[in-house]
């Protein structure tokens, strides 16, 4: 068993200048290819909803409000498609309503007209026109006072100027030379050139955030109360399997040597009086019995709460779990973890312990490995735990195996868990923990 800090790989990410360039790019993209679209969906919306409402008084206005609904829809669709780029979040395209199978016509015709997204996809489409165009004239006059301004010592001498003008120079008292002129614009150019990344992430914002609110917002939300639900049903059945397992090893085990000292007691205390030396004998056996239950209940609370993990840290636990695998492990873990600066959540650090202890648990009982690997990667905001082996394989997190119990105590701290077991192996285990 070894302890050592995880070897570091080479980051292919890109430098941090070629970030800010693709960012700046992707920005700049938004903004300007925002407003032709936000006018075609407000042109939609508009020609949609009037035809809609002048054909109301027959059955041909309920198709065209459905087909309006539609084209906003797909407009919001690519508008979904772009925000990744200036939000730096993952795509989130909401659970719209769909017609049944073996729906008529007018059952179809109504459903986009009951789901509350395909009325926001709808207004977005109404009132993202302004927006978009106040984003679109703030950037495109940046560019251009940027990249006039800047210029501008190379193309001064082609302006022509009557006896009369008056530059911005002259109305600052800055005098009429053309030095100052030069210097004033060129100025003004590199003031915008600079601050140019800036103004287009702040209009990219700007008008995305008003695009998430309402196209993803609502699915968002969804998505997180499942998944708290998610969380709150897998808690509940972590802990009802913990609790069935400790009461299984109670019953199995200390309860029954308990039950076995009471009567070796009961046995001695008759002994005692009549045949002294059995009564002895009785009586060390149950001293025997006495340390083998202190034992057993050792090891069933150092699967619980181990006092090393509350003292020392995560990777001193990982190291004593490790020396006592009955499979040869290797440990690779960060030692920042152990540090006070670096230690994780009293929870997450109880469920990383679970999850590397019932992994330990599993290959010794059915992989029939020769030798296994913990590693426990630290990041910023994630913990990452991986177990190999070099077993027989097939292990899956079906129900009624021994890995739907780890899977049901990692989703119930908001983490995921990942198991890829072929048959023949080798097997890995791979938990991705919140920190």
């Amino acid at each position: 068993m070894t302890a050592a800090p995880p070897a570091t790989s080479p980051t292919s990410t890109s430098p941090p200048h070629r970030s800010l360039v693709r960012q700046f790019l992707y920005d700049s993209g938004y903004v300007l290819a925002g407003l032709p679209l936000a006018l075609i969906g407000f042109v939609l919306a508009v020609a949609g909803i009037s035809l809609a409402a002048g054909l109301l008084v027959t059955a041909l206005g309920l198709p065209v409000l459905a087909g309006t609904l539609y084209a906003a829809r797909g407009l919001a669709d690519i508008e979904r498609l772009r925000l990744p780029t200036v939000l730096r979040q993952p795509r989130v395209r909401p659970d719209y309503l769909t017609p049944g199978p073996g729906a008529g016509f007018w059952r179809r015709v109504l459903v986009p007209m009951r789901d509350l997204q395909s009325w926001l996809d709808l207004l977005h489409a109404f009132i993202r026109l302004p927006l978009a165009l106040l984003t679109f004239v703030v950037l495109v006059v940046w560019w251009a006072v940027a990249v006039g301004g800047t210029l501008y010592g190379a193309y001064d001498w082609a302006i022509p100027r009557g006896p009369d003008n008056q530059d911005l120079n002259q109305l600052l008292g800055m005098g009429d030379e053309t030095a100052a002129r030069v210097g004033l614009y060129t100025a003004m150019g590199l003031f915008c050139l600079l601050t140019l990344p800036l103004v287009a992430r702040a209009c990219a914002w700007f008008d995305a955030g008003l695009t998430r609110s309402l196209l993803t917002a609502v699915a968002e939300m969804r998505h997180r109360i499942g998944a708290l639900e998610e969380q709150k049903r897998a808690a509940v059945s972590a802990e009802a399997s913990a609790l069935r397992r400790l009461e299984r090893d109670i019953h199995d085990g200390p309860q029954q040597r308990l039950v076995r000292l009471a009567l070796d007691l009961s046995r001695a205390r008759q002994q005692l009086a009549n045949d002294p030396v059995a009564a002895r004998q009785t009586l060390d056996e149950a001293v025997s019995q006495t340390r083998e239950t202190l034992t057993e209940l050792r090891a069933l609370s150092r699967g619980i709460a181990p006092p090393i993990l509350v003292d020392r840290g995560l990777p001193s636990a990982l190291a004593a779990l490790a020396a006592r695998a009955l499979v040869p492990t290797e440990l690779v873990v960060d030692s920042d973890l152990g540090t006070p600066a670096g230690r994780l959540d009293p929870a997450t650090e109880s469920t990383a312990y679970f999850v590397v202890a019932e992994a330990l648990t599993n290959v010794a009982k059915h992989s029939g490995a020769a030798a296994c690997q913990v590693e426990v990667t630290g990041g910023t905001d994630r913990l990452e735990i991986a177990v190999r082996d070099d077993g027989v394989g097939g292990a899956h997190l079906a129900k009624g195996h021994g890995l739907s119990g780890i899977g049901d105590r990692v989703r119930a701290a908001g983490g995921t868990l990942h198991v890829v077991s072929p048959v023949g192996g080798p097997t890995e285990i791979r938990a991705d923990l919140p920190r």
